[in-house]
């Protein structure tokens, strides 16, 4: 985990807290309402390409609401787990650095215009997860604090700034070369290219309201 602990730092900020809240609570609903076979929630909530519907049986195509509620829906509970890790992780740091409405115009920036540039991606398919925001978040982690530790139980201490150049490197590559895993690679990375959009122009505006 990120070592960067300044006085007066909280481990769950309000909106870190929030987020793993409704997160947690999309998925009870989608799995009970699954199970007794009333509803798929990530059938309604989850983004579809344009004209999946007149190619998978059971898909309800796009709507305009999916590519804010994509990013609270999860497909098992060690989706759900890892991305609210990650969330937690990187978030509360972010969050007690930046004060909690700037942190939430990113998170849901990046969440939003990931999904937005998902549906440029061709083929047919259903975009699911928080992985686009947490994604993002690495990004402005790695841009705040480039060289705090990550700390990972089973590797050696690394710089986030080399932690997100190698994820990154990694998500490229398997976006390219990597089919059918069932993993939104560009999704990922579109994210982070939202983030380092956004916090590159607050660097250039540093008196914002925000």
């Amino acid at each position: 985990m990120a070592q960067y602990q300044p006085q007066g730092f909280s481990l769950l900020p309000p909106a870190v807290k929030h987020l793993l809240i409704i997160n947690v609570l999309c998925y009870g609903a989608y799995y009970v309402l699954g199970r007794q076979g009333i509803i798929d929630l990530n059938f309604i909530l989850g983004l579809w390409s344009p004209g999946s519907e007149e190619v998978y049986i059971n898909a309800y195509g796009f709507h305009i609401w999916q590519p804010f509620t994509y990013m609270f829906m999860h497909a098992n509970l060690s989706h759900l787990f890892f991305n609210m890790f990650a969330l937690w992780m990187f978030g509360n740091t972010l969050e007690n650095f930046w004060g909690t409405k700037r942190f939430i115009v990113y998170y849901l920036a990046c969440g939003l215009g990931a999904g937005f540039l998902s549906l440029a991606i061709p083929g047919y398919h259903l975009t699911i997860g928080a992985s686009a925001a947490v994604y993002g978040l690495l990004l402005a982690f790695g841009m705040t604090f480039p060289n705090e530790y990550i700390y990972l139980y089973f590797l050696m201490p690394i710089k986030a700034k080399w932690f997100v150049i190698g994820y990154a490197a990694i998500e490229l590559f398997e976006g390219f070369l990597v089919t059918n895993d069932g993993i939104a690679h560009f999704a990922h990375l579109g994210g982070m290219l939202v983030g380092l959009l956004l916090i590159l122009w607050w660097r250039k505006h540093p008196f914002s309201r925000l």
